[in-house]
């Protein structure tokens, strides 16, 4: 370990985790002590008497039982199977350029080079220590680095002969950052192996690691009441040791980057001032990429097979539309880092196919309801066949409200399913349609009664305030939501009618998603964790759509269907923002306030106005899936 000041403050603090550890064995074995000077004590014929001879009689037996419980802590510490991130691995023949590059890399920075290379499908970048003997041998080349997600434990094998931990890298630095960017970026990380090397780091993060699998050991339900209340004991003082070094451990890992860091300096530090704005940019992309254009793909059963490949298509989409991003374009002549692998397309399949894994919980090969698809055939294959569902939902849902199929002047045999039927039942009845006979005006104007009653009052009777209409709310920013998805500001304001269909829907769509059989229904075996057991989502992207979001993405959905049917619209992507409709080549960004406006006020003109503009016709039926 080198001489950096975060080293040498790392090793004091691996020091102190490792004096917890002295100091809870000898906790364990202070009883046996005092159990051997007892029998001794007798047998030299110095402690002698009932009293000496009835405490050891006590004290023998706590001191084996306690012995025994430390040994089966003991155990299940050191056996326990630490928790092990989802990766892809690259073997060395399908990266030699990589490899070489992170090679050089050790050497510039004098520390020993990771052991291998894995990839997450997430914007960031580690090491992890993977030389515990339950996670086996290092994979072969044609292992997909999924089998720990498709349900099996992974075997027992030798510890490795190499102690330097596993550099995982997010596969989205890989394709949208460019060759020095990377290796200015990975530079920290990489340099992090030389204090992990250090042998009282490693036994401290060993120890912390097995106590946490400890926990987690302890934690699983399924088992017998005996086994669930030695688990209990062993949770607990599982627990006590890791709140002891709790502070120690965090500590240790502060000085252990920090030490990284002032390593790294020398190496790329001006160019890596630079890719950390690659590193911000990659991150937004990548989380719009995943909650915007990849989530409905999945909650279709489809999974975008070249997602690193899109959030490139993103950030440039970004760049062309947003001044801010122009000098992030020109990056793209140079060398991407993604050609430092062998088969770029098959290594993005397989991360784009752990990406829905582990956020959507898909399962974990393709198959008949679970297979890919490519950009080019996303618009057709996703976005229609999910406007189309949700419009088929849409129109069961008022069917089981008893809402009429025909509309107020159609013709009797257009009964199929129109736009015309959502907006005569969510546009609020006006104020002149209350029931009795329609009142006439007055002579010598042109209001009707009502009008005049409204604003002059009854005889007797003062008039009441006319309320003045609200004026519409402005479209938001097509790309407002880059900063800020979610808006507080408004409150959640539908009318009863919309309230009610939306309250349908999510029926509607809770009963269909309880109909779609699990993956897991037995309780998991015992040492099993959540990658086995398939227990996924790991991360979800978002929380439940509220009934409000629903409603409004299906309101949308028919007005799309409509627009392709009636108006040869066509549907889109947009890499920003997910499924767009596209009418006569271009994006419809103005659909969504008036959307609103129909389901929070119960206005339909805006919508109405918006329809005739676009040569849309409401009264004529649409296709459904």
């Amino acid at each position: 370990m080198g001489v950096e000041v975060g080293a040498q403050a790392a090793r004091g603090r691996a020091l102190a985790v490792l004096r917890i550890r002295s100091r809870a064995l000898a906790v364990a074995l202070l009883p046996a002590a005092f159990a051997v000077v007892l029998l001794v004590g007798a047998s030299t014929g110095h402690l002698v008497g009932p009293g000496w001879h009835a405490a050891r009689w006590v004290v023998t037996p706590v001191a084996v039982l306690v012995l025994l419980a430390a040994a089966v802590i003991a155990l299940v510490v050191a056996r326990a199977r630490p928790a092990v991130t989802p990766t892809v691995p690259i073997a060395e023949g399908q990266a030699p350029d990589l490899y070489r590059m992170v090679r050089d890399l050790a050497d510039r920075l004098d520390v020993p080079a990771p052991s291998a290379i894995a990839l997450t499908p997430d914007c960031d970048s580690w090491l992890e220590d993977r030389t515990h003997p339950s996670h086996g041998p290092p994979p072969s080349e044609d292992d997909d680095g999924l089998g720990g997600l498709r349900g099996g434990a992974m075997r027992g094998g030798p510890r490795r002969a190499s102690v330097a931990p596993v550099l995982v890298i997010g596969s989205p630095f890989l394709w949208w950052m460019r060759v020095g960017e990377l290796r200015a970026v990975l530079a920290p990380v990489v340099a992090g192996t030389g204090p992990s090397a250090h042998p009282d780091i490693a036994q401290a993060r060993r120890f912390v690691r097995g106590l946490d699998a400890a926990v987690a050991v302890a934690s699983t339900s399924g088992r017998c009441p005996g086994s669930r209340a030695v688990c209990a004991g062993i949770g607990w003082v599982a627990r006590v040791l890791l709140r002891s070094c709790r502070d120690h451990a965090t500590e240790m890992e502060r000085g252990v980057a920090a030490a990284a860091a002032e390593r790294a300096q020398a190496v790329d530090y001006g160019l890596r001032i630079v890719a950390q704005e690659q590193v911000g940019l990659a991150y937004a992309g990548w989380d719009r990429l995943l909650t915007r254009v990849a989530l409905p793909a999945w909650r279709m059963g489809r999974w975008p097979s070249r997602l690193d490949a899109g959030v490139v298509a993103a950030l440039t989409e970004l760049s062309r539309r947003d001044r801010l991003a122009e000098g992030f374009a020109s990056r793209l002549g140079e060398r991407p880092a993604c050609d430092l692998l062998e088969e770029p397309g098959a290594v993005d399949e397989a991360t784009s196919l752990l990406a829905a894994r582990l956020f959507h919980g898909g399962p974990a090969e393709p198959g008949p309801d679970w297979s890919p698809v490519d950009w080019q055939a996303y618009p057709e294959e996703v976005v229609d066949r999910k406007w189309r569902t949700d419009a088929a939902r849409l129109h069961r849902v008022l069917d089981a409200l008893g809402v009429r199929r025909t509309t107020e002047g159609a013709p009797p045999e257009a009964d199929g399913p129109t736009l015309a039927r959502v907006l005569e039942h969510l546009a609020t009845p006006p104020a002149s349609a209350v029931t009795g006979p329609p009142a006439t005006g007055l002579p010598g104007t042109d209001l009707p009664a009502t009008d005049l009653t409204a604003r002059h009052g009854t005889p007797g009777q003062p008039p009441e305030p006319v309320e003045a209409p609200k004026p519409p709310k402005p479209p938001r920013a097509p790309y407002a939501a880059m900063a800020e998805d979610a808006s507080l500001e408004d409150e959640d304001q539908e009318t009863e009618r919309s309230s009610a269909l939306a309250a349908g829907l999510t029926a509607e769509l809770a009963r269909e998603e309880a109909a779609t059989p699990a993956e897991q229904k037995a309780s998991p075996a015992p040492g099993t964790t959540l990658l086995d057991t398939g227990a996924l989502p790991l991360f979800p992207l978002q929380p439940p759509r509220t009934a409000r979001e629903l409603l409004t993405d299906h309101v949308t959905a028919m007005v799309c269907c409509a627009a392709m049917d009636t108006a040869g619209a066509t549907p889109g992507l947009d890499w920003l923002d997910g499924p767009t409709l596209l009418i006569d080549g271009e994006r419809a960004a103005d659909l969504t306030p008036r959307v609103l406006s129909l389901i929070e006020d119960g206005d339909p003109v805006p919508l109405r106005a918006w329809l005739v503009e676009s040569g849309i016709r409401p009264e004529k039926p649409v296709r459904l899936v």
